[in-house]
């Protein structure tokens, strides 16, 4: 059995393990278990923009899903064997940090904050601190331009200093008795290797850059006159940060004894610097310049990379412009949006038209197929969670526009997955703005494996072709590609990329037809766009209705 290395992936509702063959990439074995606390793993509240989760769970999801692996890879190879893993990776969502103890221990782990909400980890999609962003955004277009500068020009409340500033006004106590926050992807990799003591953590730059604002040309995290603006306990806690962040090349430490022997495997092999899920989601979609990933699951992030030597002017509305986020060695873009597959499942779970049978996303594709682009006379916004790329603006809410007394479920199921494509051309066409080619377009996650109506329609959309990762688990993949070259197995992420990614066999190519008459809808999209999402647009939208039953009333003659 050649070496593997395995990929441990913690999303939003649960943790994956996935085993895989260095050698070519195959995937040996993988098990998946979901968080114990929450609803779904997901600890809410009567504030919907609340969103926290248990850090126990984390722990307790590596133990149980890397031996169920194992057991997997015993039972479907009698060749393997523990001893033949020799790294492992880490990704998880961001951002999502967590408030640690001296000794680096979460303080949902003391018994005075077990149940406290601000003691657990705040998860990526968590909304509460919207008024600490735009403190941030003011602050810093007066005092650090160049903060924004590489993270869009907006400051949002879904990342690192947000979470901490609101902590610090609506629960003092949590954050007086923390001594630093550490991101969920740098906290899991440092308990494996036992270097979770604040003097031995490692830090990753793709979660330090992406979402705190970190850049080697301003010395690292934002400065201490700065934080002290925002709050003077920010400005202290500055010096109990790491000062150097380093790519998922790096290892972090080797396993220890401890944790060898709860997951089944060898002390000493190496873990790799962890990551956010879709930078690595994008690794193991085999990123290379020219080409944007899109993992598309209940947000899209859409990563794209760019050699060190081109010249990359800032770009307004992105998440982060990061050197060695997503591959050592070039520029990292990310992008994304707020809700894609989370507006579907509103759509089937909320509104539930015809029931569980007729108004099932099952039920809901196949008619929604059947349609020609413009029949319906919809237009939809995709903003049911707020704006991420190119509006940066968590304030923003959805709109389906032209229902008349005929409209049909499967009509506005279909203008939901249309709304959500002309959202991914607006950031294509941000990007390509900024002098940043698209030339191809891979998909990963669900929605990319499972449905490929939602795929065809994004080819007729961007006019471009879409192509698949190979893997249905491309996050876990891009960790154990990391971890790969950590272990020495290859010299470098694109040399581990080459032997160990792939593509599905099927693309969706553009269909001319459904291209011309998408140019038109999104013309009206735009409209909509500018109208309710900038303060800059003038004008009025007294045509649109009138141009969607245009289009309408001609889809349908043809």
């Amino acid at each position: 059995m050649p070496a593997c290395t395995i990929g441990l992936d913690y999303g939003t509702n649960s943790v994956r393990a996935l085993i895989v063959n260095t050698a070519n990439g195959k995937e040996v074995a993988s098990a998946v278990w979901t968080y114990a606390h929450g609803t779904e793993g997901v600890i809410l509240s009567d504030d919907p923009n609340l969103a926290r989760q248990h850090p126990a769970d984390y722990l307790k999801g590596a133990e149980t899903t890397v031996k169920r692996a194992i057991g997997g890879a015993k039972r479907s190879l009698k060749s393997f064997d523990a001893a033949d893993v020799v790294g492992i990776g880490v990704d998880t969502t961001g951002s999502t940090p967590l408030p640690v103890d001296r000794r680096g221990l979460p303080l949902a782990f003391k018994p005075a904050f077990d149940n406290h909400p601000a003691a657990m980890a705040w998860l990526w999609k968590d909304h509460t601190a919207i008024d600490e962003a735009e403190e941030i955004t003011d602050l810093a277009r007066k005092m650090r331009p160049q903060y924004l500068a590489k993270c869009g020009g907006v400051y949002s409340s879904e990342w690192f200093w947000s979470k901490l500033l609101h902590c610090r006004r609506t629960a003092p106590k949590v954050f007086d008795a923390a001594y630093t926050w550490v991101e969920c992807a740098d906290w899991i990799p440092a308990m494996l290797t036992g270097t979770e003591a604040p003097e031995t953590l490692a830090i990753g730059v793709c979660p330090a850059g992406h979402k705190a604002m970190y850049n080697k040309a301003w010395g690292g995290y934002p400065d201490e006159k700065f934080l002290i603006r925002l709050d003077a306990k920010l400005g202290d806690l500055r010096a109990r940060l790491v000062e150097k962040a380093q790519t998922i090349d790096t290892p972090v430490g080797q396993l220890t004894d401890a944790w060898a022997g709860k997951l089944g495997l060898q002390a000493g092999i190496p873990v790799a610097t962890g990551a956010f899920d879709a930078h690595l989601g994008a690794v193991g979609s085999g990123i290379r310049p020219g080409t944007l990933v899109k993992t598309i699951g209940t947000s899209t992030c859409d990563m794209m990379i760019v050699p060190p030597n081109q010249k990359l002017p800032d770009i307004p509305g992105l998440c982060g412009i990061v050197p060695g986020s997503i591959v050592p060695g070039f520029i990292g873009l990310e992008a994304g949006q707020s809700a894609v597959g989370d507006i579907f499942n509103w759509f089937v779970n909320y509104i539930a038209p015809g029931g569980k049978t007729k108004g099932s996303h099952k039920s809901l594709t196949a008619e929604a197929e059947q349609l020609r682009p413009g029949a319906s006379g919809l237009l939809a916004l995709d903003w049911n969670n707020g704006n991420r790329t190119v509006l940066v603006d968590p304030r923003l809410t959805g709109m389906i526009l032209g229902q008349t007394l005929y409209t049909t479920p499967a009509e506005i199921y279909r203008a939901l997955v249309e709304a959500t494509a002309f959202g991914a051309l607006t950031i294509v066409n941000r990007l390509e703005q900024y002098h940043v080619e698209v030339k191809d377009v891979i998909n990963c996650g669900g929605i990319a494996e499972k449905n490929p109506m939602v795929m065809q329609v994004y080819a007729d959309v961007l006019n471009r072709t879409m192509r698949v990762s190979r893997s249905s688990q491309t996050c876990a993949l891009g960790a154990a590609v990391a971890a790969a070259v950590c272990a020495g197995q290859y010299q470098s992420i694109p040399d581990a990329q080459e032997a160990m990614t792939g593509l599905k066999k099927r693309v969706y190519e553009p269909i001319p037809e459904n291209v011309a008459v998408y140019k038109k809808l999104y013309t009206l999209y735009k409209q909509l766009h500018d109208a309710f999402g900038t303060t800059s647009w003038k004008g009025n939208c007294h045509n649109v209705m009138k141009d969607l039953l245009a289009i309408r009333t001609e889809a349908r003659a043809s």
